[in-house]
């Protein structure tokens, strides 16, 4: 049983590592396409956009050193770190909506900005998935919140296309920063609970968390 165990576990974990390398390459390629896209149509939205995925790269990174090694001091710091990114996120999100609403900014059309928000945003909640899967099936606290953050990527890639798509169709400049403010929320939320999860006492289980399993005779 436990070379079964040992084998699924491996298996797991090689998902789990797949699936944060393809987050972070599509990301990656992200930053490009965004600073070609917000340079191009002047918006802040999809230049903010592309500060986003700085964050989930790092977020990602956190998750793959955390797979890469064990301990429970190892996994409250990742899960420390997840909680900054979420924080990072929220604050973002909170000053670019601030900023485009007060200022009024009416971006250009952008065509590529479309396109790429709308294949990112079913990108990241198709990769937000296999995470939380994942994260239950290995009882990973870390890649679960770190599937968190992609989901609140894909939010916001759909929060951003909205807006882009309400821009061109009927010059709804303020349709994205509206979007935005939904969105801190959520993010401010995951802080709370990811820095709980991390400070919960050992041998306690977090809010939610599954029950571990007794131990085997």
């Amino acid at each position: 049983m436990t070379t079964v165990d040992d084998v699924a576990r491996s298996s797991l974990l090689r998902r789990g590592f797949a699936l944060e390398y393809t987050t972070l390459a599509w990301n990656v390629v992200g930053i490009a396409v965004l600073a070609v896209a917000a340079v191009d149509a002047r918006s802040v939205a999809l230049a903010g956009f592309g500060l986003d995925s700085l964050i989930e790269i790092g977020a990602s990174t956190v998750v793959i050193w955390e797979l890469s090694g064990t301990g429970e001091a190892r996994q409250r710091r990742a899960l420390k770190l997840i909680g900054a990114a979420f924080a990072l996120l929220a604050g973002y999100l909170l000053v670019q909506s601030t900023w485009v609403l007060a200022a009024g900014h009416h971006p250009r059309h952008s065509p590529l900005g479309i396109v790429w928000t709308a294949v990112t945003a079913a990108v990241m909640f198709a990769l937000a998935a296999g995470k939380a899967r994942t994260g239950a099936a290995l009882d990973n606290a870390v890649l679960s919140a770190e599937g968190r953050v992609t989901l609140v990527d894909g939010m916001l890639a759909a929060a951003v296309l909205l807006g882009l798509v309400l821009n061109a169709a009927f010059g709804f400049w303020w349709a994205d920063p509206a979007a935005g403010y939904v969105l801190v929320h959520y993010a401010v939320r995951e802080v709370r609970e990811s820095f709980s999860a991390a400070t919960v006492p050992a041998g306690s289980a977090a809010p939610g968390a599954p029950t571990p399993p007794a131990p085997r005779a």
